[in-house]
């Protein structure tokens, strides 16, 4: 079992199945614990992984750099993805009095550093803008992010959340290499508002996040998820895989070759959406699970 590979602008790949760090404060795990658990991702092929400066509290970068501290030449064998944009009311931050936005480019600039310090790197591979914000100036952005390109701090740039509007308008300035969006059959709009026509148009593949609904897939009582589960389920024993498998593949047979982040410190989850990468659904099963999600037929 091997997770392929998806090339995004500029000549980076990313594993087609990234492994998201959100919730790593939760998983409790020690350094050399954490080291196994990357250690178990490249196994299968997942050598990307997806972090924010916010996550876990401000937290989790730095946990993630000191597994990297134990085996430096580590760094060389994945890909660190990470976002900018979002301040929260933390101590860690005791200057923010509220919750914001902030793209300005000295932020940027001051939050990539630190995140290199945490990572112990010296480069990251992909820089997103983590939520759109209104107060952001595409060209102040776009020469912040060159500067860092020029640097070699960062090799890619891209963006989440971003409106298909709202992603043109900052590609207008410079390359984006991703929209890292949320997509499951839970919710569908990207597949009709323009996002992933947009992203297959130019050749930028997104990224999933909550691809499995944040676990509603497996909550008892939810009319839409019951429904969802019953039809993966039957499409799931034809193919002998689980029903996780059967909803990763479901996304990756998008045109738009997306990327999908798994959320689970469980190897047994991480190997289910590796599986999906190596199945392909049949069109009508494809079109039933769909169905399924928005619980009427197609026109």
């Amino acid at each position: 079992m091997n997770c392929p590979r998806a090339t995004l602008l500029n000549d980076l790949t990313l594993s087609r199945i990234t492994a998201g760090m959100w919730r790593l404060m939760d998983w409790n795990m020690s350094d050399q614990e954490l080291l196994g658990y990357i250690d178990a991702c490249l196994a299968l092929g997942v050598t990307s992984f997806d972090h924010a400066d916010i996550y876990g509290d401000y937290g989790v970068e730095d946990a993630f750099g000191k597994a990297l501290r134990i085996r430096p030449s580590l760094r060389a064998e994945i890909e660190l993805v990470t976002k900018v944009g979002i301040a929260l009311v933390s101590p860690a931050r005791p200057e923010h009095r509220l919750k914001h936005y902030n793209t300005g480019p000295a932020h940027i600039r001051h939050t990539v550093e630190r995140s290199l310090r945490s990572f112990n790197t010296d480069y990251l591979d992909l820089l997103l803008i983590h939520r759109p914000d209104p107060l952001m100036r595409f060209d102040e952005v776009a020469a912040e992010v060159e500067k860092l390109k020029q640097a070699g701090k960062i090799k890619a740039f891209g963006v989440s959340n971003f409106t298909p509007a709202q992603f043109q308008a900052v590609h207008s300035f410079t390359p984006l290499a991703t929209n890292q969006i949320e997509l499951s059959p839970f919710h569908t709009s990207p597949l009709t508002d323009g996002t992933l026509d947009q992203l297959q148009s130019i050749g930028a593949p997104p990224m999933i996040w909550s691809a499995l609904g944040g676990g509603r897939l497996f909550t008892e009582g939810d009319s839409a998820a019951a429904r969802i589960r019953a039809t993966a389920s039957q499409i799931a024993e034809r193919h002998g895989v689980s029903v996780p498998t059967i909803i990763y593949a479901w996304l990756l047979q998008l045109p738009s070759s997306p990327i999908v982040i798994t959320g689970s410190r469980r190897l047994g989850g991480l190997r289910d959406a590796v599986s999906a990468t190596a199945l392909q659904l049949e069109r009508q099963d494809w079109f039933a699970l769909l169905e399924a999600a928005t619980g009427i037929e197609v026109a």
